[in-house]
């Protein structure tokens, strides 16, 4: 080119590069952020709106309460006849004499009515290894029973259907010692009429 647009010498003009692709890239990156900040944001509305993982798993241990038995001391006392209103028959079923009627005394001191003293049945006679056995009705077995055992610790029990009446036998068996110590007796007969704490269901966390 000639005229005023010459180039002389050996410095040329500085080209520059366009800036519009970098401002592109800047604004590619400025975008990125600002949707992951708006997704962020919605996930943190999500758990608010629906109550949250934390209270979601703090009703499991709730639901999961134990009932528990808590004792009630309301419950009445079983209805046992008193010793005096119990008749004993003492049999005895060993080789030693005399001993029924040693027994059937002591009974006597501590309340009990006596009837029949003597030796056992063929049935049980020298056949009873234990300290003894309680026979009498179906109806002694939660009556007259348990309050006859408090006086002769370890004593079988047994009841006959078929017997009449309300009388209850001792039959003395070869281990049979002694009664059972008069103090003990009546701490055992006490706390079989003392009224028994009833369950009752309680729940608790």
């Amino acid at each position: 080119m000639g005229g005023r647009y010459r180039i002389t010498g050996d410095t040329y003009p500085r080209m520059r590069r366009p800036r519009r692709r970098g401002r592109l890239a800047l604004l590619g990156v400025a975008g990125i952020a600002v949707l992951g900040m708006i997704g962020w944001g919605a996930l943190q509305l999500v758990g608010i709106f629906s109550g949250g993982g934390d209270k979601a798993s703090a009703a499991g241990p709730r639901a999961d309460c134990a009932t528990r038995a808590t004792p009630s001391a309301t419950a009445a006392a079983p209805a046992l006849p008193k010793p005096g209103r119990i008749t004993v028959n003492v049999l005895n079923a060993t080789p030693t004499s005399g001993l029924a009627k040693k027994t059937a005394d002591e009974l006597k001191k501590r309340g009990f009515k006596i009837g029949d003293v003597g030796n056992a049945t063929e049935e049980y006679d020298k056949k009873v290894k234990g300290t003894g056995i309680l026979l009498g009705p179906a109806s002694a077995q939660d009556t007259s029973m348990p309050v006859l055992a408090t006086q002769l610790a370890g004593a079988e029990r047994r009841t006959d259907a078929g017997r009449k009446g309300t009388d209850v036998d001792l039959i003395i068996g070869t281990g049979f010692k002694n009664l059972t110590a008069k103090a003990a007796a009546d701490k055992a007969l006490a706390d079989l009429t003392k009224p028994k704490p009833a369950p009752t269901g309680k729940q608790s966390c």
